[in-house]
Parts: structure tokens; C-alpha cells; sequence
């Protein structure tokens, strides 16, 4: 996987995938990050990127030129059918399936932007689409370039330790996680449920999966609504809810 970064502020993006997982993927040449500054592509002493807004306003706009410049120079660099995203807050937003639809394509480009925005001649001949990582206003866009390319990167074959890992996360099966528990066993007077001490396999997994789903369904509903569940699902979402009296028994599809 090849991505490559259009930023103002490159040592911030270097400097993060040296380390944990993106690191090791890039030691094992399974992942290649790099970086464009539009800095380089001005033409005057102040390495001006940024002017003035027309019409009047607070802040400062980045220039279309060296904008575009850096784009086109980082894009070449890339394989063929790798898509320019901008991060924005008007754009999509990012989910585990917008992460999975990244992660099998060849590469892609991430612009990041600045102050209060980017001349809208740059959207229109530099980038394909817009991805958000939530509903609300950061400093630029270095930081949901990186929670992207952190988010594909361990979806990539070879990446993770083992490749249970990301096909048991949060959301990967439009559900929140499981509680997970290590040594000791009783910590604080708080002790791992019996079940993960049983050694019967099947237990363990129908037990994962109801809270799995338990858990959905208390704090993010809305992705319950949004999954169609399996009859299995539903039966254990069901065994939760009695057994906690939180809610009416859910029907099955």
C-alpha cells in the first residue's frame, strides 16, 4: 500500500508512522507513506501558501497554486487508480467500511488542509472526494489524514500480528467490542467472568457475541438499527437484556 501525504507540516506526519503498528508495516515494506509540501512548490522568498479570502472574512485561504502543484507531484507518484481525498469536514464520513474500501485499492492521496479552507478551484481539479472523521473543526487536517491511514493500514494483509485482530475490532461486524480481560484474575476485588476461564470454545464465543451486542445496543443503538442481525444475534441480544431487565425482547428478522 502506498499513500502519500499533501501537508504543510510534513515531520508531523513522518515523525507518527515511525511508530506501533504503521512502523513495523513500514520496516516489513508493507506500507510506503509519503509526503508533499506545497511550500516547495511557491514561487517567491516567503514560500507564501496562503492569501486572503475574496469577499472578505477572517483568516486565510490556501492558495490554489501551490496547492495543486503538490497534488499533481505526490499523485504521480502513486499507482495508477489511486483516488485524491481532502479532509474536510464537509466531506463523508469515515467509517470501518470507507476504511476497507481504502485498503484494497493500489494507494491513495490524503490532502490535508489548513486555516480556513482551500481555494475551491483546488476541489475542483485536484480532488476526487471529501472524507470527514467526524462532526467537528480541527487545526487541519494532518491528524484525520493519520487516523485514516492508521485505520487502513492495519487491514492490510500481513500487517497485524495475528489476522484475527481486525476482523473481531469494533465495528468490523457492525458491532462494538467485547470486554476484554488479562492476568490477574482478580484484580481489586473484580474478578474475569467464569465463562473465559472455561476452556469450552463455544462458550466463550456465544458469550462475546452477546456482549458484543449488548453493548451495541446500550451505547450505539443506532448501529443496531443500521445492522441486520443474524437470528443468533438476536437470541443473544435477548439473554442480555432479560438478564439485565434494560429493554423489551428485540424481534428477529
Amino acid at each position: 500500500m502506498h499513500i502519500e501525504v499533501v501537508t504543510l507540516f510534513p515531520d508531523m506526519v513522518r515523525g507518527a508512522v515511525d511508530f506501533g503498528i504503521l512502523g513495523r508495516a513500514a520496516e516489513r515494506g508493507l506500507l510506503q507513506v509519503g509526503t508533499e509540501d506545497p511550500r516547495a512548490h511557491t514561487v517567491n522568498a516567503h514560500r507564501t501558501v496562503d492569501d486572503r479570502p475574496y469577499g472578505g472574512g477572517p483568516g486565510m485561504v490556501l492558495k490554489a497554486e501551490p496547492m495543486l502543484c503538490a497534488i499533481r507531484a505526490a499523485h504521480a507518484r502513486l499507482p495508477a487508480g489511486s483516488p485524491r481525498i481532502c479532509l474536510s469536514a464537509q466531506g463523508e464520513l469515515f467509517s470501518a467500511a470507507k476504511a476497507r474500501e481504502l485498503a484494497a485499492l493500489p494507494g491513495f492521496l490524503l490532502i490535508a488542509g489548513r486555516y480556513e479552507g482551500i481555494d475551491e478551484r483546488v476541489m475542483a481539479l485536484g480532488v476526487d472526494r471529501d472524507l470527514s472523521i467526524g462532526d467537528y473543526v480541527l487545526s487541519g487536517g494532518e491528524l484525520p489524514a493519520l487516523v485514516v491511514v492508521d485505520a487502513v493500514a492495519r487491514l492490510l494483509p500481513g500487517v497485524l500480528g495475528d489476522e484475527r485482530s481486525s476482523a473481531e475490532d469494533s465495528f468490523a461486524a457492525g458491532l462494538l467490542d467485547w470486554p476484554h480481560y488479562t492476568r490477574p484474575e482478580v484484580f481489586e476485588g473484580l474478578a474475569v467472568p467464569q465463562v473465559l476461564l472455561s476452556g469450552d470454545h463455544a462458550d466463550i464465543r456465544r458469550w462475546r457475541l452477546e456482549q458484543a451486542v449488548g453493548r451495541t445496543w446500550l451505547r450505539r443503538p443506532d448501529l443496531i438499527v443500521k445492522e441486520e442481525l443474524t437470528a443468533e444475534a438476536v437470541e443473544a441480544l435477548n439473554e442480555f437484556l432479560a438478564a439485565r431487565k434494560v429493554g423489551e425482547p428485540v424481534e428477529g428478522r
